[in-house]
């Protein structure tokens, strides 16, 4: 029995951290006051900047902070959760306290009388044949059982030597050609397609790629409705102008709630 509900929101990509404390701020918020317009919440993955295990979260009031939010979210409103490229290591224990329910990528959900296939993404960035390998690496158990049993200070040495590598290759690829790296970084339409044949669907929602819009798209004869998540960051305005949004889905329709003016 796939999840049924009149209404939702849909969020990713916060990227949640103690160094981006207004976005942090506006998740609290729309824990306290937005989620309760709907019947049930979606977080399509990197709610965290990082995430190094369970344990960890116990030796960080800010992850204690964000859990007591999330408890006090799906103490009111169904949370649903799933894991994204930054975030999946967060684990039974975390998701028990928090009260949220897992979901696998990719997941059907039905709302508003519409069925939707929900990933954080991704995994469609086929393009990027050297990414689609450390994420087939990194999700096999043995090797997360391996690092989990790390000191944790090895853990957060080992995160901080990762995102600042991915950092550097983005910059790298960037540099080198624009276009080039938005093709690498993006989903594929292949990769989009292949996933709605298996599950029979013709409308997909994810995150991940921080390109928020509405596609519809076609590769050969199979069509299908596209919606990308937002990132979230009002700690940065320098870079682009704030970014915090979530997608509605009631009776009204599919629409993007920007979530700074509200």
């Amino acid at each position: 029995m796939i999840p049924q509900y009149a209404s939702a929101l849909l969020i990713s990509d916060l990227h949640l951290t103690p160094s981006m404390p207004l976005t942090a701020q506006r998740f609290f918020d729309f824990c306290e006051k937005d989620a309760s317009q709907v019947e049930a919440i979606f977080i399509l993955g990197d709610l965290f900047e990082y995430w190094i295990g369970d344990d960890a979260s116990a030796h960080s009031p800010f992850q204690q902070e964000v859990k007591r939010a999330l408890a006090n979210l799906s103490a009111k409103t169904k949370t649903y959760y799933i894991h994204g490229n930054r975030d999946f290591l967060v684990g039974p224990a975390f998701l028990k306290k928090t009260g949220m329910t897992p979901l696998s990528d990719p997941s059907l959900v039905e709302l508003a009388g519409q069925k939707y296939l929900l990933s954080h993404g991704d995994a469609l960035c086929t393009a990027d044949v050297g990414y689609q390998i450390f994420r087939s690496l990194t999700r096999k158990p043995w090797l997360q059982k391996g690092f989990l049993c790390l000191p944790l200070a090895w853990r957060r040495s080992v995160a901080n030597h990762l995102r600042g590598n991915s950092h550097a290759q983005y910059q790298r690829n960037a540099r080198a050609s624009y276009q080039k790296n938005e093709i690498k970084t993006n989903v594929t339409q292949e990769a989009c397609a292949a996933i709605l044949r298996s599950h029979s669907g013709d409308k997909l929602i994810h995150g991940h790629t921080h390109l928020p819009a509405h596609h519809q798209e076609q590769l050969g004869e199979q069509s299908w409705q596209r919606w990308v998540l937002s990132d979230w960051d009002l700690d940065h305005p320098e870079g682009a102008r704030p970014r915090a949004s979530a997608l509605m889905i009631n009776a009204q329709g599919v629409r993007a709630i920007d979530l700074i003016k509200s």
